[in-house]
């Protein structure tokens, strides 16, 4: 069966909707903030996501077919296959974020779709380069594992993909509450972008917001604490090959510099942040770090209050 591919359909109005943002950004900045050059960088790195993708599309594909060929279940394209395919793949979707933010060999190929301190609907277009290669692709061999057929799993993820652009913006506010309740959104997202401590490590959603309820990531938007964005140590540079790569040298520095094959592993596959001699801080630490601080703070207020 032939399906078609939404990315392709919607790159079009991708194009339209960043010009009419960016135009209206002009009037209202709060809204829609746009600086040339981090624009340009992430519309280099979509060209770039691109044009790997095409590189390695048949390798991958490959993969997958070779794993469906040891299906648990016949699925086919009956029609409960393609609502079979929308929860299924959004829940593999979650695991592949929630990992690649817990994980530093899948956070390097993920870390340049955070590298902007501008959060506007171009950011969607910043994507990895190297994802492909770091095998971020394994959570969806399930799909084919369980019977789902590679043209529909491909299919699903154009719908995600198509699906999360619209929500990296600041011009939407909150929605009805029964939207913001299932469903991923610009409030939501904005949490997942942002480097305030309270708000690293959370929301990992594609489509569905429901797994991150289920599974404890989920973090609400606060008002009386806007959203920065960008990343913990900031990049202060628009070059696309920075941005795509800087985080694969470090580790790689970070690998010959070790002391230990515990600080191999680590550096490798533990979490983002982490150091054998604990000069860096994981999103965990900087967490916590933060408690402390509120904690401190509201202790400080509370014996300095008169009214006490």
């Amino acid at each position: 069966m032939t399906l078609p591919d939404p990315v392709t359909f919607a790159i079009p109005v991708f194009v339209i909707l960043i010009v009419i943002e960016a135009f209206a950004g002009k009037f209202n900045p709060k809204k829609a903030d746009y600086e040339a050059k981090d624009t340009a960088t992430s519309l280099f790195m979509g060209l770039g996501n691109f044009t790997f993708g095409l590189i390695n599309f048949g390798i991958v594909a490959s993969i997958s077919a070779w794993v469906y060929e040891y299906r648990l279940f016949e699925i086919g394209y009956a029609w409960y296959a393609f609502v079979l395919v929308f929860f299924a793949e959004d829940f593999c979707y979650y695991w592949f974020h929630r990992w690649s933010h817990e994980h530093r060999i899948w956070w390097a190929a993920h870390i340049n779709h955070h590298s902007s301190q501008y959060y506007n609907l171009s950011t969607a277009l910043r994507q990895s380069w190297t994802s492909d290669i770091a095998g971020t692709w394994a959570p969806w061999l399930l799909l084919s594992l369980i019977g789902i057929p590679t043209p529909l799993i491909v299919f699903q993820k154009g719908i995600s993909l198509v699906y999360q652009f619209w929500i990296h913006t600041e011009a939407i506010n909150k929605m009805w509450a029964p939207v913001e309740w299932f469903f991923n959104t610009p409030s939501h997202h904005r949490v997942h972008h942002a480097t305030n401590p309270k708000y690293l490590d959370s929301n990992y959603a594609g489509i569905l917001i429901i797994w991150d309820r289920m599974f404890g990531s989920f973090v609400p938007e606060d008002e009386a604490e806007p959203c920065r964005y960008g990343i913990v140590k900031q990049l202060a540079s628009f070059n696309p090959l920075v941005v795509a790569f800087h985080e694969w040298i470090a580790i790689f520095k970070d690998v010959f510099s070790a002391k230990s094959l515990k600080g191999v592993f680590f550096y490798i596959f533990g979490p983002p942040g982490w150091s054998e001699d604990g000069s860096r801080m994981t999103s965990k630490m900087l967490k916590e770090r933060e408690r402390r601080l509120l904690e401190k703070s509201a202790i400080s207020d509370h014996v300095l209050d008169p009214a006490e």
